[in-house]
């Protein structure tokens, strides 16, 4: 019984750590994923203005979008679209 018991153990630990690596890649991808479509930068944006600039208001998220996308509208740049 000891020896069923150890061996059931022994095969989950590599399942455990097969499971956690597919998880920490799912992971890793989401992160790229957002942060290249830009789902991050008004979290990004409020850090550093909580880092560097502590006594300037903050907009809502709301509003900082709206003035990305008139900026992106007035100097379109390099873009595709």
């Amino acid at each position: 019984m000891v020896l069923a018991a150890a061996s059931t153990a022994s095969a989950v630990r590599p399942a455990r750590a097969v499971w956690q690596r597919v998880r920490g890649a799912a992971a890793a991808v989401r992160w790229y994923v957002t942060t290249l479509m830009g789902d991050r930068d008004y979290e990004v944006f409020v850090a550093h203005q909580r880092a560097h600039h502590p006594d300037a208001e903050i907009p809502t998220e709301r509003q900082f979008w709206r003035d990305r996308m008139a900026d992106q509208d007035r100097n379109p740049g390099a873009r595709c679209c």
